[in-house]
C-alpha cells in the first residue's frame, strides 16, 4: 500500500493520498489551501490517477483545492453533509477572528459532483475500503476514515479531531468542546492500540502513543478495547 502525506497551505494541513500501490488509481484526502500543485507532483512522481476526494471536515484549510482537483480528473468529493456548506462559504466557519485575518482572501467553490457520507458508511474506492465514523467537535461534520493495509495493519485518517499530543480546537463556529469528548471517548479511545494515525496537522502517531501520553485523552474515561 501506497501512503504519501505533505502539508499545503499557511496553516500547514495535511493532504493524503492512498494507493493500493504505484501505477494505480487513488484517493486524495484533505485537499487544502495551495495543494493542486503538490499534489500533482506526487501524482506524476508515482503515476497515480485520482478516483475520489475525502473531506474529514469543511474548514477552508482542508478543502480549498478541491473544486479544482474534483474538476480537473472528473471525480467526486465526500464530505458529511453538516459541514456542505464550508465548501461554497470557506469563512463562515471562521470566526470573527478568522476573518480579520484572512480577509476576503478565501473564496470557496463546491465540486460539481458531492457525495454526502454518514456515520457507518463503508466506502470503496481505488481498491481501498474507508469506514466512515461520524466524530463532532472539532466540527459538527466531523469524520474518521478508517483504512487498512494489505499487511493487516489499520491506518486513521483523524482529520482535526486527534493529532500528536492534542486534538483540535472546538471554539470555531460549530466546534463544540463536549462533543468533542464524546467523540475521543466513545470513538476514538476504543481503537486498537496499533492504529496508525494520520493527523489533519502535524506528525503521525498511533492509538497506543496518545493513549498513553496525549493529556486530553488521558482525562476521559479508560476504555477496555486496545
Amino acid at each position: 500500500m501506497l501512503v504519501l502525506g505533505f502539508p499545503v497551505g499557511p496553516l500547514q494541513a495535511n493532504c493524503y493520498v492512498l494507493a493500493r500501490g504505484e501505477g494505480e488509481a487513488c484517493v486524495v484526502v484533505d485537499p487544502g489551501q495551495d495543494a493542486v500543485e503538490p499534489l500533482n507532483e506526487q501524482l506524476a512522481k508515482h503515476r497515480l490517477t485520482p478516483a475520489a476526494v475525502l473531506l474529514t471536515h469543511g474548514h477552508f484549510d482542508h478543502v480549498l483545492s478541491a473544486a479544482q482537483i474534483c474538476a480537473e480528473h472528473d471525480v467526486p468529493a465526500h464530505i458529511h453533509p453538516v459541514d456542505r456548506f464550508m465548501l461554497a462559504d470557506p469563512g463562515a466557519a471562521l470566526g470573527p477572528a478568522g476573518r480579520q485575518l484572512f480577509g476576503d482572501g478565501i473564496s470557496g467553490e463546491e465540486p460539481a459532483d458531492v457525495r454526502e457520507i454518514a456515520d457507518g458508511d463503508v466506502l470503496e474506492l481505488a481498491g481501498l475500503r474507508f469506514d466512515v465514523t461520524h466524530t463532532p467537535g472539532h466540527t459538527g461534520g466531523s469524520v474518521l476514515f478508517g483504512v487498512g493495509t494489505e499487511e493487516g495493519g489499520r491506518l486513521l485518517l483523524s482529520g482535526d479531531t486527534l493529532f500528536a499530543g492534542a486534538i483540535g480546537r472546538t471554539d470555531l463556529p460549530g466546534g463544540d468542546h463536549g462533543e468533542m469528548l464524546e467523540s475521543l471517548s466513545t470513538q476514538v479511545l476504543p481503537l486498537d492500540d496499533e492504529t496508525v494515525v494520520l493527523p489533519g496537522h502535524g506528525p503521525t502517531t498511533t492509538i497506543g502513543r496518545e493513549r498513553a501520553g496525549n493529556p486530553f485523552l488521558q482525562e476521559l474515561p479508560a476504555s477496555d478495547a486496545h
